[in-house]
Parts: C-alpha cells; sequence; structure tokens
C-alpha cells in the first residue's frame, strides 16, 4: 500500500473515531469512555502527521537539498519541529 493509501485509510478510520465519539457524548457515555475514546482520536491524528512528516523528510526535503534549496529545507524541518512540540 502506497503512502497515500495509508493516509487515506487511517482518515477514515479516525472519521469513524470521531463519528463514534460524538455517540457516545450524544447518549452519555460513561467520561472516562469518551476520554479514551477522544485520546485514540489524537493517536491517530499523531500518527497521520507522522506519515506525512517522513514522506516530507524522505522525499520533498531532500530534493530541495539536492536542488541547492538547503536554507528552505532547513526552515521547513525547523517549522515542522516547532508545530509538534506544541
Amino acid at each position: 500500500m502506497n503512502a497515500k493509501n495509508k493516509l487515506k485509510q487511517r482518515l477514515r478510520i479516525i472519521e469513524g473515531q470521531v463519528r463514534g465519539l460524538r455517540e457516545m457524548i450524544e447518549k452519555g457515555a460513561y467520561c472516562i469512555d469518551i476520554i479514551t475514546q477522544s485520546s485514540a482520536v489524537k493517536q491517530g491524528l499523531s500518527n497521520v502527521e507522522d506519515l506525512l512528516l517522513e514522506g516530507h523528510l524522505s522525499g520533498c526535503v531532500v530534493k530541495q537539498i539536492r536542488n541547492g534549496s538547503t536554507n528552505k529545507a532547513v526552515s521547513e524541518v525547523l517549522k515542522v519541529y516547532k508545530l509538534k512540540r506544541k
């Protein structure tokens, strides 16, 4: 399975988790169960970010460096690093 298909599959799973989360809230599910589901959604999104970052670093950034756009590559890596720390 290629990276784009992996991302699409993970996002479909997250969509289902969010729908389930909404239904749990509507039905008044136990708070801890809702928090557990919410944590699963956050972890799923984090996994999507990791896949995107991996692809960007191993593809786009490498190409930028090879093409002489080192400053742009470094700037993007630092930007992503700062975003991931938040």
